[in-house]
């Protein structure tokens, strides 16, 4: 690390922009942008996926992942590394897999104005709860 300052825990943090890095079928990366939410105390990072697409697939194939986040002003990144589980599709708004994505909304955004209705939408979107449990963490802040 550059700085003595600089922790790169905090920037996954107050981070909600981030890259997601999976591994293809071939062995090449695939990257996605997400919204990650870092549960500090767990040293966990969630991000909710839609079933079906290739992040999603390369998990469940191979679950190691690698999570960017770079500041707003591009001067200082950091990279969560770990293995992954999966949560979900849930098939009714009340089984464990939405509860899971319920909890993954609080903590991230806090309260919904119509959780039924965001139940149903994780039903229908059939998503899924990602669950990058973190092995290593490096970064660097710049100048």
């Amino acid at each position: 690390m550059a700085s003595d300052q600089f922790d790169p825990h905090a920037l996954l943090a107050g981070s909600r922009i981030g890259v997601l890095a999976t591994i293809k079928s071939d062995g090449l990366p695939q990257l996605s942008p997400v919204t990650p939410f870092y549960d500090q105390d767990k040293s966990i990072i969630y991000v909710s996926m839609t079933h079906g697409r290739a992040k999603t697939a390369n998990l469940r194939r191979d679950p190691r992942a690698a999570l960017e986040v770079t500041s707003s002003d591009g001067r200082s990144w950091a990279t969560a590394e770990g293995s992954v589980t999966l949560t979900g599709p849930g098939t009714d708004p009340n089984s464990p897999e939405v509860e899971a994505l319920v909890d993954y909304y609080r903590g991230a955004a806090g309260e919904h104005p119509d959780w039924q209705e965001y139940r149903a939408v994780m039903v229908s979107d059939r998503r899924v709860l990602m669950a990058l449990k973190i092995e290593r963490v490096y970064g660097e802040k710049l100048g």
